[in-house]
């Protein structure tokens, strides 16, 4: 692949950046441009109906500059860890603009997001009985309730969401019995909703189909509490494309559509909050690994790379490839006749397999494929530790 103004999209850097990268790092990393960070997070901000937050998931990428970049801007956050609680506040973000979920929550968990003062997202009966134990304040503390639909959700891939059996929120068809039974703990207030029914959708008319899914629970809920809703949170979903032939999401669409749905739904008085993760974080960054072989064996092209799934997992999980480049250190881009390659990495399985790419023929070792995308579920998605290699170097420009 060559960098064309059709595909400068899928790579955080320049031929240049790139060609400067490969030469100054030699082993396997990871690279983020700042400030596509911050031009994709004031895009989404403008695209968007005031009474719409933003909420970065940090867990597509916890990356401290990137955290501080989007705390910079007001970002609110997402958490589902103490771990991510703690590194949030670091980054400058505060309990006031912090949602915080999870199906299996820990009681470190909650209680580090009672002390940073975090919404809590209550997946069930038990994290409403913890969190009436632990609250000490005069006033019942505030939560939201995720609500796994029943129906009407359209996805294509149910990685977070969707219907059916889930780990995750409250079935809706058991919503009235579980306000009744939440109601008894008096210290414990429902005071908003989650859905969160996709992920990387690149559909704005199937994501809009979902958020209205979402306010029709949300009246529902709002008339069983008999109290307003202040907050119903969307969730994320919002898509980045990982292929030429795939759509870019029009996040004009998106945010036009939420505002007619504010405008059907006057019942609701309060905030909606999106959780975008990957469409934030993931075209800010590039994987780089070094070619150290390839060969052909029954008819397939391999070249084996210094970094596998121990540094970029999601091709094995998900089925789908990065989009990859290849650079020659000191010569840029890689031209010529090219081929379907199977990209392998270094580690004693089969399983270690990075995707697929359309690459030059004439790889040889030292040359360098870059991955694109990679800013989101990558360097902390992965199996850093397996076989003990070293784990890559992270760069961060500003």
């Amino acid at each position: 692949m060559i960098l064309t103004a059709a595909t400068t999209d899928l790579f955080a850097f320049d031929e240049a950046r790139l060609d400067e990268l490969a030469t100054s790092h030699p082993g396997p990393f990871f690279a983020y441009d700042l400030a596509a960070a911050r031009e994709r997070f004031d895009r989404l901000r403008a695209a968007l109906p005031a009474r719409v937050r933003l909420a970065y998931a940090v867990k597509s990428n916890p990356g401290l500059p990137l955290l501080e970049a989007f705390a910079g801007r007001g970002a609110w956050f997402d958490c589902a860890s103490a771990g991510e609680v703690s590194a949030a506040l670091a980054a400058g973000g505060t309990g006031a603009g912090m949602v915080f979920a999870g199906p299996a929550k820990t009681e470190r968990d909650l209680q580090a997001a009672l002390f940073a003062g975090a919404r809590v997202q209550v997946d069930g009966i038990e994290d409403i009985a913890r969190l009436h134990a632990l609250h000490t304040g005069e006033t019942p503390l505030a939560v939201n309730v995720r609500v796994n639909p029943a129906g009407g959700v359209s996805e294509v891939a149910s990685i977070i969401g969707g219907v059916g059996p889930s780990a995750f929120g409250v079935d809706e068809e058991v919503l009235e019995a579980f306000v009744t039974e939440a109601a008894r703990f008096e210290r414990v207030e429902i005071r908003g909703l989650q859905v969160f029914s996709a992920s990387n959708e690149l559909d704005a008319g199937r994501l809009l189909a979902n958020h209205r899914t979402a306010l029709r629970i949300g009246r529902r809920l709002q008339e069983l509490l008999g109290r307003e809703l202040d907050l119903v949170d969307l969730g994320g979903g919002l898509g980045i494309r990982y292929a030429l032939t795939e759509p870019n999401l029009d996040v004009r669409a998106v945010g036009a559509g939420l505002g007619r749905i504010l405008g059907e739904n006057d019942w609701f008085t309060g905030e909606l909050l999106l959780e975008p993760g990957r469409w934030l974080s993931g075209p800010t960054g590039v994987y780089a690994a070094r070619v150290v072989r390839t060969k052909v064996s029954r008819g397939e092209r391999f070249v084996m790379l210094e970094g596998g799934i121990n540094h970029l997992l999601r091709p094995l999980l998900t089925g789908q490839s990065f989009p990859t480049l290849a650079v020659r250190p000191g010569e840029g881009v890689v031209d010529g006749e090219r081929a379907t390659t199977t990209l392998a990495g270094p580690l004693c399985t089969s399983l270690d397999r990075v995707g697929t790419g359309d690459l030059p023929v004439d790889l040889r070792p030292g040359d360098v494929v870059m991955f694109g995308q990679t800013g989101a579920y990558a360097y902390t998605q992965a199996m850093s530790h397996f076989l003990s290699h070293a784990l890559p170097e992270q760069h961060w420009v500003c």
